[in-house]
C-alpha cells in the first residue's frame, strides 16, 4: 500500500468526544459530500487526510493542503492506516437506485464498512459513518420520519440493503467498544459534485425545454451544511447515536421550479401521474434485461420518486447546532459552480 499524493475518500480526523477535531482521516474524498468535508475542515484549520483507491482520480483534489493515501479499504491492513488518528469519516460509498447486483453493493459498501470500524475499535479511533436516510421509515411533509425508525414500506434497493447491512456491521463494533457515530444526509447538492452524482438532477431539469416532475418529494440540503453536521456529529456526539442530516422539504415539482429559477430558465414544469412513472420504470427493466445494465430509471427508482420521502433533522439540530439553509441556495450554489467548472 503505497502512499500518494492523494487517497479515494478517507478522512482521517483527530476528533476527540466534545474537544474540537484536529486531524481528519476522509473516505470518499472525492465525491461530493466527501470532497466538500475536506474542504469545510481545512477552512476550520484542521489536518486532512483522504483515504483513495488506486484508480481514483484526484483533480477533486488538486490544490489542496490534504495527505493521501492509497488503499484498499476492501483488503489492505487498515489499522496502522487509523492508529494516532482521533476520527475517521466513512463516507465512501457505491452509490446507484435499484434491484440489481446486491453483491457488488455489499463488497463495496459492507465490506470495507466493517473492516474499518473493527480497525478503529483496535487502534481506538472514533468512526463517523455516513449511512443514508434511504435506511429510515420516510414520512410526510407534516409527519416526517426520524432515526428512531427503520425503513419499513419503502421500496428496497441494493443501495439501501448494502447500507443498512454496513450499519450493523457498525453497531456490532460499537457493542464491542467502537466509539462510532451514524449519519443520515438528505439529497445533496451544492458545490464541489465532479462526477457529478445528485448533481445531475439540476443539470437534467435546467437542461430540458421543460420538465416533468415525479410526484413525490424529498428533502434537498447544502452539501456544506451536511459536512458542518458531520464534523460537529465527530466532535460532540455520543458514540452509538444517529442523526438525520436533511433540508427543507419540496415536492419535486417545487424543487424543479426552484432549480429552473437558479438557472435563469422559464419555470415550465408539469407533474407526471404515478401510473406514467411506473409504466418508465417498468420499460427501463425491460432495456436493463436487454442490455445487461440496470438504467438510472427502473422500477425500484420510479416507485422511490412517486413516494413523500421526508424525514425530521430535530435531533441534529438540538444536539449539533445543525442549521440547514434554504434548498435554492444549495441549487443556486451548485448552478453557479457547475456552470464555471464546464458542466453547463
Amino acid at each position: 500500500m503505497a502512499e500518494n499524493h492523494r487517497p479515494r475518500g478517507l478522512l482521517i480526523l483527530h476528533c476527540p468526544v466534545i474537544k474540537r477535531v484536529s486531524v481528519l482521516i476522509v473516505t470518499g474524498a472525492t465525491g461530493l459530500l466527501g470532497n466538500t468535508l475536506v474542504r469545510r475542515a481545512l477552512g476550520r484549520g484542521l489536518q486532512a487526510t483522504a483515504l483513495l483507491r488506486d484508480k481514483s482520480a484526484t483533480r477533486p483534489l488538486d490544490g489542496l493542503a490534504v495527505r493521501i493515501i492509497r488503499a484498499d479499504l476492501a483488503g489492505d491492513a487498515l489499522e496502522p492506516l487509523v492508529a494516532g488518528a482521533r476520527c475517521v469519516i466513512h463516507a465512501g460509498a457505491r452509490v446507484a437506485i435499484g434491484r440489481r447486483d446486491l453483491e457488488a453493493f455489499r463488497v463495496d459498501n459492507v465490506v470495507p464498512t466493517a473492516r474499518l470500524a473493527a480497525a478503529c475499535r483496535a487502534a481506538g479511533v472514533r468512526l463517523v459513518f455516513v449511512s443514508t436516510v434511504d435506511t429510515l421509515a420516510w414520512g410526510s411533509r407534516a409527519a416526517p420520519g426520524d432515526e428512531t425508525r427503520s425503513s419499513g414500506r419503502e421500496p428496497a434497493t441494493a443501495y439501501s440493503i448494502s447500507k443498512r447491512e454496513a450499519e450493523d456491521a457498525v453497531l456490532a463494533e460499537v457493542a464491542l467498544g467502537l466509539d462510532a457515530v451514524i449519519v443520515h444526509p438528505g439529497f445533496l447538492l451544492g458545490p464541489w459534485d465532479w462526477k457529478p452524482s445528485s448533481g445531475r438532477l439540476i443539470l437534467e431539469v435546467a437542461r430540458a425545454p421543460f420538465a416533468l416532475a415525479p410526484p413525490g418529494g424529498n428533502d434537498f440540503c447544502h452539501a456544506a451544511d451536511v459536512a458542518d453536521g458531520v464534523l460537529a456529529a465527530a466532535e460532540r456526539a455520543v458514540s452509538g447515536s444517529r442523526y438525520v442530516l436533511s433540508g427543507e422539504a419540496l415536492s419535486y415539482a417545487e424543487a424543479f421550479r426552484l432549480i429552473r429559477r437558479a438557472a435563469g430558465r422559464t419555470p415550465r414544469i408539469a407533474t407526471a401521474p404515478a401510473w406514467l412513472v411506473a409504466a418508465a420504470g417498468r420499460a427501463g427493466d425491460l432495456i436493463g434485461a436487454v442490455s445487461g445494465r440496470e438504467p438510472a430509471l427502473n422500477s425500484a427508482s420510479a416507485a422511490i420518486v412517486a413516494l413523500p420521502h421526508h424525514l425530521s433533522s430535530a435531533l441534529a439540530a438540538r444536539d449539533l447546532g445543525y442549521r440547514p439553509r434554504p434548498a435554492e441556495i444549495a441549487m443556486r450554489d451548485a448552478w453557479t459552480w457547475f456552470t464555471g467548472h464546464g458542466y453547463a
